[in-house]
């Protein structure tokens, strides 16, 4: 599917709930342009963004004689909606299909995906690459899976940045949406004692257990599937949410038990339309708003909890 930045997640969940396997996201803006000053893109192939499309695609991937053609009818009518719905520019939202060789989903999107650098200590890097670190460096391993977190997106990057500032050594650390368990992972290795990484789904769980056993932070870091609402008591000194504007506003009231006073709440996810709406139902819980930081389209808020 043809769609814009703002647009791939949603059209990445309505291929997900459609049946596919997995999708892939193409956007250059991923990729930053090792010409410009500032891009902290380790080892990259320049002749990947002159390859890339110049809008953002979408692919799903499903089984041989899948999509049937009811399922891509219902596709094209979804897609109508969206067009007519859509508060902000979600590209041409047009669909196509083609057959690939077996091998090819879940392969051809590492290309993308390389070595690179966040904050001033922070490396993520994925499974199949090799890196050389430096003296001070923080290596985060990582295969996404099926789940969120490569830590390539704004919203992810701007989450380990405001964690590497305000994350201080014995911290107890809650992650809620952990997708791929990144930021668990980050906390981990700036120093928090212990780490809660919690999520509703379970691919994303089982991805974030993987990647943590990966990392070797089993001992720091656990991982449950849950609802931030029912059974946990866990008590924390930061915690972290990285998930749609949304959620972070139903949960800044629940967040409250968990997080104790004077403790930091970091949270991303948010689209700039959104900002105010997160930003008044922190106010409205209690919290009080230390830091803003945006790239693109994209807002993280760092909040601390009053008494």
């Amino acid at each position: 599917m043809h769609t814009a930045t703002l647009g791939q997640d949603v059209v990445s969940e309505l291929l997900m709930n459609a049946g596919a396997a997995g999708t892939e996201i193409v956007d250059r803006a991923d990729v930053p342009d090792p010409a410009l000053a500032g891009a902290n893109w380790e080892l990259v192939d320049e002749a990947l963004l002159a390859a890339m499309p110049e809008d953002v695609r979408v692919k799903g991937w499903f089984p041989a004689g899948a999509p049937g053609e009811d399922i891509l009818a219902r596709l094209r009518e979804r897609l109508d909606c969206l067009r007519a719905e859509a508060c902000f520019p979600l590209g041409e939202l047009s669909l196509a299909v083609r057959d690939v060789a077996d091998a090819d989903w879940a392969e051809t999107w590492k290309r993308y995906y390389q070595p690179f650098r966040i904050g001033s200590r922070i490396v993520v890097k994925p499974t199949w690459e090799i890196y050389d670190t430096a003296p001070g460096d923080l290596l985060i391993e990582l295969d996404p899976g099926m789940a969120f977190g490569a830590g390539t997106h704004e919203t992810t990057r701007m989450c380990l940045e405001l964690m590497e500032t305000h994350l201080t050594s014995g911290m107890r650390v809650m992650d809620v949406g952990t997708g791929s368990g990144i930021l668990s992972i980050g906390a981990a290795g700036l120093g928090a004692k212990e780490v809660l990484a919690i999520d509703v789904d379970p691919d994303a769980v089982k991805v974030a257990k993987e990647n943590v056993a990966l990392n070797h932070v089993q001992e720091q870091v656990r991982v449950v599937e849950g609802n931030l609402a029912e059974g946990e008591t866990f008590a924390c000194d930061l915690a972290v949410t990285n998930i749609v504007a949304d959620a972070v506003c139903a949960l800044a009231y629940p967040l409250r038990r968990h997080l104790r006073p004077g403790g930091v709440w970091i949270c991303s996810g948010i689209i700039r339309e959104r900002e105010r709406d997160v930003l008044a139902a922190g106010l409205a819980a209690g919290y009080r708003k230390t830091e803003r930081r945006a790239d693109g389209e994209w807002v993280a808020l760092c909040f601390r909890r009053g008494v």
